[in-house]
């Protein structure tokens, strides 16, 4: 049998491939479907390509490209007994105190792996493969055995899981603590040294309170604990909210390691706590920040009450791989709207109804019987996906927590920019805002458009309703803090949602105005209307603001946001009569005393040189850039890297030739018939602007890039008819979300349409920062809510509208 086995497979071995490096094996999940070995039909692998498919798919792959061999990975699930899951939790429990999250594996696995040959589906079981005529099983083994063993596509290195256990510190028998009276009150503590009030640590030699390390999203300290032992070599701290009746979190500065004391209840005693009097804070955050954040967390995710799950079409849950909750909620509320339900792989998984199928009746009886266990929605994963969007991306690759609207304006981007020629679904968001300038002085007026896809509405605190019970609040906190006694129960801003467009639609001060009716700065102020209502209105509330240390920072505060919205009386009215428009002019250049000496910010080169490009081509890119960052420095540098001349030192330019005279322009104004630089049109074309737009705006702004920027984004109506057809040649940076005035279709024109909308979705955040915390979402479907928190999907009972952070609208018609 294994040599009649051997024969079928000799006409394959040229297809059979061994892995080499680089070669990416897709061995987690089908191309085309979210099947994986776990699915029923489990995951057949080509061995020429290394490409996955799913039972469907893989005939059709067959058919298509001819290729036979495939490997069949299977993963039979067994539940694990009830003593195996105990000790899973207790390793768990004991680990999540040192902030390790950790699984709990109720479940065992085992994998089966074998070849098919197609059309006929030969198999041939791997173990098999040795029985195999030499010739054939010997490269044959070593091909599968580099597929078996080849790390999956898509997935990056995480870390390696704990599975040593925690080790006692060789500090802590032998620890020899101060008698230096420091006793420690039970609340109120605060660092010795900056008097940040989170993230504390207490030093079990001295009884120093100071604070730990900064973190990238904004929490931590200033690292005064770290700095305490460097001047000291007292080894030992304990976090301070961590102290419970069980133990505490112990770290060892001199072993660089979270470590465990056994005589942990003695050290703390030295200095006055009773561990059996403390209760443990909630997550890594003190009692000063936890109230407020553990009541969020309860009211958006309607923690404690027994909702329905929901399976079927439309009702399928997204698993986090890890901070991707902001992706799943955005694509969650994207794929509830019929344009965007399209995209093939993830419309598919989302809306068949495919990937959420309720349990059999023999699973629910099960389920009965086992009162300890409950049956879990599993939902699909996003690995391939957010590969593919994030692509390039220096935050959207990592596996960091991400702001929800940032990631919302970058898939528009994205569907922009590959919908060039063929229906743009964005298209429902894009609507046109009338920017109306006055100049205060000559009273004249100028009126401009620009295109966007999201309306941000400030949240004007001095407008909440409960504003006497603020100032309380605040008075008493600061009271609280004086006397270090723990501070009040937190008061939650109430702002009416008429507040917030009322603060969008007054006007706005304009800096550095430059007059054009009077050839000088003035003041001016600008207001701005809808010039078109977009399809569906998407509408973020500013919660986030930065701290006097630029911090980011989440404002603690309630929006009563109506359900349904009339924005009709924000509609732009246009010109006026008895308005007088200001002339367009540009403001007048005025060169450098020195031009052969232009500055350069090194600030902004060093950071570039720090990434490992050339510090020429740093240079050249600050320069050619106007200083103006190394965000766009960096494009620059993407754009330019492959010239041959790419790292040479920079040619300083000779002194601008003044150009015409001035004396015969009206009101003195610069003629702009000058040629541009190659340099400055390929930036703004870089950007994803048409090359005959970025020409005019900078002709229009005498080769200044900075304001031939500004000049785009006021004269959307500037392009000419081959302005599409330009930008369908470029590539748009995808840091770049305001890039879309290029587009000159219907939906851009000022339409009668109705402003009335109705509420059908929104995305709350819980947490300190956008770059912390957990996103949900809530979705209105068939007359119903519907919460969507990662893999699981249920009938919301008291959707938290007034929490919300990013909400969508549908607009209602005419009639």
């Amino acid at each position: 049998m294994a040599t009649d086995l051997g024969e079928l497979l000799v006409p394959y071995m040229p297809t059979i491939r061994v892995p080499k490096t680089g070669d990416r094996v897709f061995k987690s999940e089908c191309a085309f479907s979210f099947d994986t070995p776990e699915s029923e039909g489990g995951l057949y692998v080509c061995m020429n390509t290394f490409l996955g498919f799913g039972r469907e798919h893989v005939e059709r792959h067959y058919r298509k490209t001819g290729q036979s061999v495939y490997m069949h990975l299977k993963r039979h699930v067994k539940e694990v007994s009830f003593l195996v899951a105990l000790n899973y939790y207790q390793i768990a429990r004991k680990l999540c105190r040192f902030n390790v999250t950790v699984g709990l594996e109720t479940y065992q696995y085992e994998d089966e792996a074998k070849l098919v040959i197609f059309p006929d589906h030969f198999e041939i079981p791997l173990p098999n493969i040795e029985e195999l005529p030499a010739l054939v099983s010997e490269l044959v083994t070593i091909a599968c055995d580099a597929v078996l063993n080849a790390p999956s596509a898509y997935k990056k290195q995480e870390p390696e899981s704990w599975e040593e256990e925690i080790q006692v510190s060789r500090h802590a028998r032998s620890l020899r603590q101060l008698d230096n009276g420091v006793r420690i009150p039970p609340s109120g503590w605060k660092c010795q040294k900056c008097e940040m009030r989170e993230n504390l640590w207490l030093n079990l030699t001295d009884g120093a309170v100071l604070c730990g390390k900064w973190f990238f999203d904004g929490s931590g300290g200033n690292g005064h604990a770290l700095e305490h032992y460097r001047e000291t070599s007292h080894p030992l701290a304990v976090k301070m909210d961590t102290i419970t009746p069980d133990g505490a979190d112990v770290y060892s500065f001199e072993e660089e390691e979270a470590v465990l004391d056994p005589n942990i209840s003695e050290h703390l005693s030295h200095f006055g706590i009773d561990m059996l009097q403390m209760q443990q804070r909630n997550g890594n955050h003190t009692e000063n920040s936890s109230r407020p954040r553990v009541s969020e967390w309860e009211v958006i995710q309607e923690s404690g009450m027994k909702l329905k799950a929901l399976y079927g079409p439309g009702y399928t849950g997204v698993k986090n791989l890890g901070n991707t909750c902001y992706l799943c909620t955005v694509m969650q509320v994207l794929f509830s709207i019929p344009d965007f339900q399209r995209m093939a792989k993830l419309g598919h998984g989302l809306l068949s109804g495919q990937y959420s199928k309720p349990p059999m009746k023999s699973e629910l009886i099960e389920q009965v019987m086992k009162e300890e266990y409950k049956f879990q929605q599993k939902g699909i994963s996003p690995r391939m996906f957010k590969a593919m969007v994030s692509r390039g991306h220096p935050e959207f690759t990592s596996n960091r927590q991400q702001d929800a609207q940032e990631f919302f304006l970058h898939v528009i981007n994205l569907v922009e920019r590959n919908s060039a020629g063929s229906e743009n679904p964005s298209d429902v968001f894009r609507f046109l805002v009338e920017e109306r300038t006055q100049c205060c002085q000559s009273r004249r007026v100028r009126y401009s458009q620009r295109v966007d896809y999201c309306i941000q509405l400030p949240a004007p605190i001095e407008a909440a309703t409960n504003r006497e019970e603020l100032l309380a609040f605040e008075a008493k906190r600061k009271e609280a803090e004086e006397n270090t006694r723990p501070p009040p129960e937190p008061v939650r801003a109430r702002i009416p949602f008429t507040a917030c467009l009322q603060a969008f639609t007054e006007p706005e001060n304009v800096p550095d105005f430059w007059s054009s009716a009077l050839q000088a700065k003035s003041a001016g102020v600008k207001t701005s209307r809808f010039a078109s209502f977009p399809e569906y209105l998407v509408v973020q509330i500013k919660k986030f603001t930065f701290g006097l240390d630029w911090v980011p920072k989440k404002l603690d505060l309630a929006i009563d946001v109506p359900e349904f919205l009339d924005l009709n009386r924000l509609r732009a009215t246009g010109l006026q009569p008895g308005e007088e428009e200001l002339p367009d002019l540009m403001p007048p250049i005025v060169l450098p005393e020195d031009t052969r000496a232009p500055e350069i910010d090194e600030v902004a080169v060093m950071q570039l040189a720090e990434m490992g490009f050339p510090l020429e081509a740093c240079r050249k890119a600050v320069y050619y850039t106007g200083n103006m960052g190394p965000e766009m420095a960096f494009n620059w540098i993407i754009a330019h890297m492959e010239e041959p001349d790419f790292a040479e030192p920079l040619t300083l330019p000779s002194m601008l030739d003044p150009g015409p005279s001035t004396s015969d322009s009206p009101m003195g104004a610069t003629p702009l018939d000058n040629s541009p630089p190659e340099e400055s049109i390929a930036i703004l074309t870089s950007m994803g602007f048409p090359r005959s737009h970025s020409i005019h705006a900078l002709k229009a702004t005498n080769n200044n890039l900075e304001r031939a920027l500004d000049w785009i984004f006021t004269h959307p109506e500037q392009e000419d008819g081959d302005a599409l057809s330009d930008m369908a040649d470029t590539e748009p940076n995808d840091n770049i979300f305001s890039n879309a005035n290029s587009h000159s279709d219907s939906t851009l024109s000022p339409d009668r349409e109705s402003g009335g909308y109705e509420l059908f979705g929104f995305i709350s955040h819980m947490g300190a920062s956008t770059m912390s915390g957990h996103y949900v979402c809530h979705i209105k479907k068939e007359g119903r809510w519907v919460i969507y928190n990662d893999h699981k999907v249920c009938l919301s009972e008291r959707p938290p509208k007034d929490l919300g952070y990013v909400y969508f609208y549908h607009r209602l018609s005419s009639s």
